[in-house]
């Protein structure tokens, strides 16, 4: 994303940049018109939910195909991953009352230490995924606050030197939350929320991986219980838009209690409940991920007047 597109960060002044032109003309409700996916003023829930649900509406090609591609990948991963790791798992049924306390131990460890691994193994891809999906959706949503085109070769092309940096980014926020959530589970959720804004600061501002927490911290700091409402919502909404996709695909398959199960369940149903997950993930992936871009323009607009900075980039010739 280029500076002049209004991502400049105000606490580090561009001297290269030509001088700003005068702010432009406010709307007659108040603010500077709606060029893209959403009017360029402060926004409400509602309005960030709907502007997620319109960038997807305004690039179907480009969001939906990509993400679909992802979920395709994430799912086949899971499934080669889910049965590589489980494929070891102890047949046997579980120990009855006569067993030896010895045998029940030990059954006991080998369905956790099965179980351990496996999640292991989905939480490293989930990661990659996560990452890479969260990058793409905030390039286009960038785009789409602005009402121009963009193409695939272009946001790869604004994504690419910003991959490992956010994957770093990532890594990094993901062990912070979990080290507060081990001592208390409130200091967990109230890093997560401080931390949330981070991804798209680094993709939009091009900022460094501490700069881009610095800048997340300053933006949520003072309006924590909106951001974590926000983000609350919008995961609420995902878990139901996903549970509704992915009941159907899940009748008759029965549940499974533990590793034992899970590798004795035909491919057939493995197949069925991941086809199930993909079609889930291609839709709340990215409107996850746009909402949380459009809460941190949200902020900056709030904060830091961006709306005037966007009006000015959105007048200006391509």
């Amino acid at each position: 994303m280029s500076d002049t597109g209004g991502w400049t960060n105000p606490d580090q002044p561009r001297s290269d940049l030509p001088p700003a032109p005068p702010p432009p003309t406010r709307a007659p409700g108040g603010d500077y018109g709606k060029p893209g996916v959403i009017p360029l003023r402060p926004l409400s829930v509602g309005e960030i939910l709907d502007g997620a649900i319109q960038t997807m509406r305004r690039y179907p090609a480009l969001v939906f195909g990509v993400s679909a591609l992802i979920a395709v990948v994430a799912g086949a991963l899971d499934l080669v991953a889910s049965n590589w790791v489980l494929g070891d798992a102890p047949r046997a049924v579980q120990p009855g009352p006569a067993a030896t306390q010895a045998e029940q131990m030990r059954y006991v460890t080998d369905m956790f230490g099965s179980l351990l691994a496996s999640l292991g193994v989905l939480l490293v891809i989930s990661l990659l995924i996560r990452t890479f999906l969260a990058g793409f959706i905030t390039v286009v949503v960038g785009k789409a606050v602005l009402g121009r085109p963009v193409t695939l070769r272009e946001s790869m092309a604004e994504l690419r030197p910003r991959l490992l940096p956010l994957l770093g980014l990532t890594v990094l926020v993901t062990i912070i939350v979990a080290v507060a959530s081990i001592f208390l589970i409130i200091p967990g959720i109230w890093m997560w929320a401080l931390l949330s804004l981070a991804a798209p600061a680094l993709v939009l501002e091009r900022a460094g991986i501490g700069q881009s927490m610095r800048r997340s911290w300053r933006l949520v700091s003072g309006t924590w219980w909106r951001v974590f409402g926000v983000l609350l919502l919008t995961g609420i909404v995902g878990v139901i838009i996903s549970t509704v996709i992915e009941i159907p695909f899940g009748v008759g398959l029965g549940v499974t209690s533990d590793a034992a199960d899970i590798a004795n369940e035909s491919i057939g149903s493995q197949l069925l409940s991941t086809l199930g997950s993909v079609i889930a993930q291609t839709i709340v992936g990215p409107f996850t991920a746009a909402a949380t871009a459009l809460l941190y323009i949200d902020q900056r607009m709030r904060k830091e007047g961006m709306d005037i900075q966007l009006a000015r980039a959105a007048a200006a010739p391509q």
